[in-house]
Parts: structure tokens; sequence; C-alpha cells
């Protein structure tokens, strides 16, 4: 009897351990150095996560203002892969909660992100892609230019915005 408690008891501490540890948060943005310089006052506005699989790296910055999200879009624009989709979403969301901006997604670190937009074939997770959460006032796509060689998706019209984060779908050709 007291070895099926003990088991039990460690079934469910591994179970809890588990869930847990989904996600790894730093409240920093902690991208690479050689991204540009522009993005540099946004890391501490900005937090990263990793997860939910081993080293995929997510770096979640949210805005306030209008002028400072137009100001950094192009910088933001350059780190995304080429072929890589823009993922549109409205909030709340699991990146930024009820606020507006954006999650630059990319491949775990060390691992060198898919940069020939014919070898993508919808493995968005070895890309750098860009998910931005619109809210029509501080992310306006009324007011910034999407590159017209960039897949986009548009999720904001999902009939239940869900908090989970997910890959985005694949384009259908």
């Amino acid at each position: 009897m007291k070895k099926t408690i003990a088991l039990l008891v460690a079934i469910a501490f591994c179970t809890a351990s588990s869930v847990y540890s989904l996600y790894r948060v730093n409240d920093r943005g902690t991208w690479p150095d050689d991204w540009p310089r522009e993005l540099e006052p946004l890391r501490v506005q900005s937090r990263t996560l990793e997860g939910p699989h081993f080293g995929l790296l997510h770096y979640a910055i949210p805005f306030t203002e209008r002028e400072a999200f137009e100001a950094a879009w192009p910088h933001l624009l350059t780190v995304k892969s080429q072929g890589a989709p823009i993922v549109l979403r409205r909030g709340p969301s699991f990146w930024l909660g009820d606020g507006a901006g954006v999650c630059i997604h990319t491949p775990p670190a060390g691992e060198a992100p898919i940069t020939d937009p014919e070898e993508i074939d919808g493995r968005w997770e070895s890309t750098i892609y860009i998910e931005l959460i619109v809210d029509g006032d501080i992310v306006d796509l009324n007011r910034i230019l999407l590159p017209p060689d960039t897949p986009i998706i548009d999720e904001r019209f999902e009939e239940a915005a869900s908090m989970i984060p997910r890959t985005p779908r694949r384009n259908p050709q």
C-alpha cells in the first residue's frame, strides 16, 4: 500500500512539474546582438519565452504608443526570414496579454533559421517569423507597410480567439 501511494505521489509530482515548465521566461528581450541597434531600447519592455519545445525562442515586444511601434516596424521586418510569414492576430494574446505589439518567433538558439523560401514548405518554426497583435490603434494595419513578398496569415477573425499559442497554418496555394 505504501509503495502504491509513493508511486501515485511521484506520478503526480512529475505531471505537475512537466506542465509547470512548458516555458522559461526572461523579463527582458534577449535577442541576438546582431539584430538592428534600433531595437536595443525595446529590450527592457520585452520578454523572452523559451518553449514549449526545447529551445524555441519567442520575443514578445509590447507597445503602448503608436509612434514607437511605427518607428520600430521597419527594423523588426529586417530580422524576419525571407519567405517567412507575418501572422495577424487580435488580443488578448498568450504573448502580450491584453496589449498590442509584436512577437518574433525564432528557431532554437544556435540553430540557423531557414532563409530560402523554397525550403520553408510550412515549417515556420525553422524560420524567424513575426506575429502582430493588432488593436487598430497602436498597431494599425492602415498605417504600416506589409512587405509584398511575405505570406500574410490573418487569424484575427477566428471564431474563438485562443490564448494558446500555435504554429500558423500553412497558406493554401
